[in-house]
């Protein structure tokens, strides 16, 4: 097994071109984003956008409307996608501190993702992510502070 950069891992999981041979330091897809249908469609370094068919007959709460909670997922997933590829072998990450200002109702509908980082340091990263309707306006926007483990901390993660 060959171990490739998580951005080059992406990069070729997207265009569909990874060999069976090719692995990286972190999980891809991950397991939440398959169970959810999350499509990571682009990725830089320290960028992601993430699409999914938003459906409020499976992901929806007393409203009728898509669940808050589906849309955090949907920001953290992309935001630690993003973060994913500044990582190193021996380091890891995790979320400190995460934050949502609903704008718009999502019922069923593609959203999409877009993380960026607003500020990059050695250990503390923040990040916004806007999550986009399909008419472009902004149905929620997540800012979120993740911390890069390192040596021993980063062990088991």
């Amino acid at each position: 097994m060959v171990k490739i950069p998580v951005l080059d891992f992406i990069r070729k999981m997207i265009a569909g071109s990874l060999t069976g041979n090719e692995s990286t330091i972190m999980r891809y897809p991950t397991a939440i984003s398959q169970t959810l249908g999350f499509r990571i469609v682009e990725i830089d370094k320290g960028t992601a956008t993430i699409e999914v068919d938003a459906n409020n007959e499976k992901f929806g709460n007393q409203q009728g409307t898509i669940h808050g909670g589906f849309l955090c997922e949907l920001a953290d997933a992309a935001i630690g996608t993003a973060h994913s590829t500044l990582m190193n072998e021996g380091e890891s990450f995790t979320s400190i501190e995460l934050k949502i200002n609903f704008f718009r109702p999502v019922w069923k509908e593609k959203l999409r993702a877009v993380a960026k980082p607003i500020q990059n340091g050695k250990t503390l990263t923040h990040y916004s992510c806007d999550i986009i309707k399909e008419d472009g306006k902004l149905a929620a926007i997540v800012i979120s502070t993740v911390m890069t483990l390192r040596g021993e901390k980063a062990q088991g993660r």
